[in-house]
């Protein structure tokens, strides 16, 4: 399992997702608002790629949000390992015969945060 004992003990507040993340060693950049458990994504720094979210949901250490890119739908999932760090990876990804989606088959991305809004 993915997250720490500690933070599995208590509740999760939005706060510890509210703020801005960078993919580990990118400059791919979000930010992040949280307001009873409902998330928003918004870009940072894309590195170029053009891709749209819808309202996600946060319950706990896990987040879930829209993504659509480069023709595919699909669900991120993102879980927070501690306060500061979460693996983010595709739950679901269709059309899945899209190129798209057989490259984020089972593949994860470490996002750490580097700011609080």
């Amino acid at each position: 399992m993915l997250l720490s004992h500690k933070l599995a003990a208590q509740e999760t507040s939005d706060n510890v997702w509210t703020g801005n993340w960078i993919g580990d060693g990118t400059l791919f950049q979000i930010q992040v608002e949280v307001t009873n458990g409902i998330m928003k994504v918004h870009q940072v720094e894309s590195m170029g790629f053009i891709w749209t979210s819808k309202d996600g949901s946060v319950e706990g250490n896990i987040a879930r949000v829209e993504v659509e890119y480069a023709g595919v739908t699909g669900i991120i999932q993102a879980e927070l390992v501690d306060a500061q760090t979460a693996v983010a990876f595709a739950a679901t990804c269709t059309p899945d015969f899209m190129v798209v989606c057989a490259l984020a088959k089972d593949r994860q991305a470490v996002f750490k945060k580097i700011s609080v809004n």
